[in-house]
């Protein structure tokens, strides 16, 4: 990791920190008067505080269920899909974004979900200090940010670094299924999936595969497909 993050001001200009460079930038965006509501009464029901304590999953979930971590959920809107339709898993969704953290709140109380919870952080962070190693089934990282412009691509997440600490945080034969909606970081993601030590590509071609079932299709994606843009689905599994 170099010595440097960006961060955005309210106008969305950065401006450097002499930290960790960082994957993402915290936007400010406007809470809608329900987002506020329900991240203020039902984050001491479904959050999970940062405080570099690794978790317990015994003692946060109801039944012991095999695990699923979300990386940057964004809206929550997949997210709470994939919950609901597979109460046999667990998930945790880790997002830096509040309104779409007090999003998901409102959607786990309204659904009556035991089998999610929320943390509001940086993922690499949580990884490296609360995740247990060979804790997880699968980590989904859906859509993160590209970072298209050729300047900034080092701010991307998919890098050997990152690709080793999942690999410890996987159990054996867990997976990673990353998506994206951006032809050039699909590349790259699957050039540095490839070399990576300890996976196995899970595409009978070696390279991309079909959506699968369990990863609904966001409205997004949908308008992109009507509009012909292509969406790309890697899926990893960690070897023995």
């Amino acid at each position: 990791m170099v010595d440097e993050l960006v961060t955005e001001t309210s106008d969305h200009t950065e401006v450097e920190h002499p930290r960790n460079i960082k994957s993402y930038v915290v936007r400010s965006g406007r809470m809608t008067p329900g987002q506020d509501k329900s991240y203020t009464e039902l984050w001491q029901i479904y959050g999970i505080e940062t405080d570099e304590q690794m978790l317990d999953f015994c003692k946060l979930y109801e039944k012991q269920s095999p695990l699923i971590l979300e990386i940057g959920f964004g809206m929550g809107d997949s997210l709470i899909e994939m919950a609901a339709n597979n109460p046999a898993c667990n998930y945790l969704g880790i997002e830096v974004h509040k309104p779409g953290v007090g999003r998901l709140l409102g959607n786990i109380s309204e659904r009556s979900l035991t089998n999610l919870r929320v943390m509001r952080a940086d993922a690499v962070e949580v990884l490296k200090s609360q995740i247990p190693d060979e804790s997880l089934q699968a980590v989904y990282l859906f859509f993160p940010d590209p970072w298209h412009k050729r300047r900034h691509n080092k701010r991307r997440i998919v890098k050997e670094e990152f690709i080793q600490l999942l690999r410890t945080k996987l159990q054996s034969h867990g997976q990673f299924h990353m998506a994206t909606d951006w032809k050039d970081y699909a590349v790259q993601m699957l050039k540095e999936m490839r070399g990576a030590p300890g996976f196995k590509n899970c595409s009978d071609s070696d390279d991309y595969i079909p959506r699968p079932e369990h990863r609904p299709m966001t409205k997004f994606e949908r308008r992109g497909e009507r509009l012909g843009h292509g969406v790309w689905d890697i899926l990893f599994e960690k070897q023995v």
